[in-house]
Formats: C-alpha cells, sequence, structure tokens
C-alpha cells in the first residue's frame, strides 16, 4: 500500500454525504433524479449519495459516463473525449453529475455542455473534492464536498496507479 496520511475520515466522509443529500433533495423539491456518475473515481461516492437521498425521500435512477483526455500522459491540453455515454434520455429530467473530484475542470465542462445540449429540465454538478488551484476552464461545481490543496489524493474510490480505491476514507499520498 501506498504511504499516506488519512485526510477524511469514514466518519467526516458519511457527515458530509449526509448534508449533500440533504442540500440536493432539498433543491430537487420531490423531483425524480438521474444521478450521472463519471467513471471511475465516483462509483463509490455516488453509492454513498444515492442511499443518502433515499434517507431525504428521492430514489435516483442511477448511470455512468466515462470521460477521458490524458491517454497514457499527463497532458492536460489533450482534447477530452467522451468514450460511454449515458444509456438513459436525460431531456426533460433531472440531472445530477456525480465526480469524485474535480482539478482542471475540462472533464466535467465537457460533460456538463454535452447534457445541456440535451436539454435536461434540472443540470448540476455534485464533486466530492474539488481542487480550485488546478483550474483551466471558468467551473463551479453546485454541490461540492470538500476543497482541497494540490496532493495526490486515494482511497474512497480514487486510485494513483490502481491502488487505494478500496479505502472506506480519503488518504494524502505522502512523497
Amino acid at each position: 500500500m501506498l504511504p499516506h496520511q488519512i485526510l477524511f475520515d469514514e466518519k467526516t466522509i458519511r457527515v458530509r454525504v449526509d448534508e449533500m443529500a440533504e442540500s440536493i433533495a432539498s433543491d430537487l423539491e420531490g423531483k425524480q433524479v438521474i444521478l450521472l456518475g463519471l467513471l471511475t473515481g465516483s462509483f463509490v461516492f455516488m453509492a454513498d449519495l444515492a442511499r443518502a437521498l433515499f434517507r431525504f425521500d428521492i430514489e435516483p435512477k442511477v448511470d455512468f459516463l466515462a470521460v477521458s483526455h490524458y491517454g497514457q500522459t499527463k497532458d492536460p491540453t489533450r482534447p477530452v473525449r467522451i468514450d460511454k455515454d449515458t444509456s438513459m434520455k436525460v431531456c426533460e429530467q433531472a440531472v445530477l453529475v456525480v465526480d469524485d473530484i474535480v482539478d482542471s475542470g475540462r472533464s466535467l465542462a465537457k460533460v456538463m455542455e454535452h447534457l445541456r445540449l440535451q436539454q435536461p429540465a434540472w443540470l448540476r454538478s455534485c464533486v466530492f473534492l474539488d481542487k480550485p488551484s488546478l483550474r483551466l476552464v471558468p467551473l463551479k461545481a453546485d454541490y461540492v464536498g470538500f476543497e482541497v490543496e494540490d496532493v495526490w489524493l486515494i482511497g474512497y474510490g480514487m486510485d494513483l496507479a490502481g491502488e487505494g480505491r478500496g479505502l472506506p476514507y480519503i488518504g494524502k499520498v505522502e512523497q
């Protein structure tokens, strides 16, 4: 396992996800919502968020999108590509795009624009972690769990070269 320091423990994560779900449920005002998770990192957060929304009488539909732009490099200027689109009709639906972390903002911006063209009735973005210091496009997520500094994070669905994804907390990788 990679050496790391716990940044957000399980209890802190659970409390924050519940707070976010309460805010989202309030904004939805009882509407049915489609949660669209960005693969792969969002799957743990999205599962917790779906269960938390259910506690606020919102039973979401769930689907995923896959977006890529780095390929085998870490070049943030490569074009963003949607590799897997949603299989659900989003026109005139309430849609919440869910991601684990937003840094440059390029992937989330691409997905939001792609979905806007499909004319959902309600479209918002929800990220568990936000690294605004790395933003390359003007983007602000509608719901944010925590703002974090520019460090590599693992756990709670996020990994580094395949390690750490299953950790029940979020850890800061030690250099």
